[in-house]
């Protein structure tokens, strides 16, 4: 996978925690710049782990399915493209009812994180098929959300959830566009070769 895909899939995969954070931001009162950088480095974190994970429960068993790992790539990115495109039209706003704090405690941010970060998990599977350096996209997709997750949060009192919901649509919209440049890369290779 060259840079821009990588960068694209980063992208791709921060705009869950994207959403989330505009929906945390909107619920703060006021939120200061350092609550935004905290949630920004949590979900950063979470977010570069999980691909490791996954990659590392895919590559054992790449071996076996090496035949099929572009539908398997295309089948996951697929699959939570969609997944995350309808549950943009079914998620509701986070916007608390009550007094609104200024702060979120470390475990409504780590939960809310890992909640975020189930689709890198299931990337990182994909990517153990493709054979790319892990440590490298690991790190780009945690960099890139926590960016996103910071500016999320930073915008989310003035935007609020209506954006996070739109993020969420153009999340899952680029990761069928990139799982279908995954599938026609090989198979332009495959008539090719043949």
């Amino acid at each position: 996978m060259n840079l821009y895909a990588t960068l694209i899939l980063a992208f791709a995969l921060s705009m869950d925690a994207f959403a989330a954070a505009i929906g945390k931001g909107a619920s703060l009162h006021r939120p200061h710049f350092r609550e935004a950088i905290r949630t920004g480095i949590i979900f950063g974190l979470v977010e570069a782990c999980t691909p490791l994970i996954g990659w590392s429960l895919g590559l054992y068993a790449s071996q076996y399915i090496m035949e099929w790992d572009h539908w398997i790539a295309f089948s996951l990115l697929l699959l939570l493209g969609c997944r995350m495109i309808i549950d943009s039209f079914k998620r509701e706003p986070e916007i608390a009812h009550h007094a609104t704090p200024q702060r979120h405690s470390l475990a409504t941010l780590v939960l809310t994180a890992i909640a975020t970060s189930l689709d890198a998990m299931a990337i990182g599977v994909g990517l153990a098929f493709l054979q790319v350096d892990i440590l490298h996209t690991a790190m780009t997709i945690g960099l890139m959300t926590m960016i996103m997750a910071t500016l999320g949060m930073l915008i989310g009192r003035y935007i609020g959830p209506l954006l996070g919901k739109r993020a969420e649509l153009v999340g899952g919209l680029v990761l069928i566009a990139i799982g279908f440049n995954i599938l026609f890369e090989h198979l332009k290779l495959f008539w090719y070769a043949g």
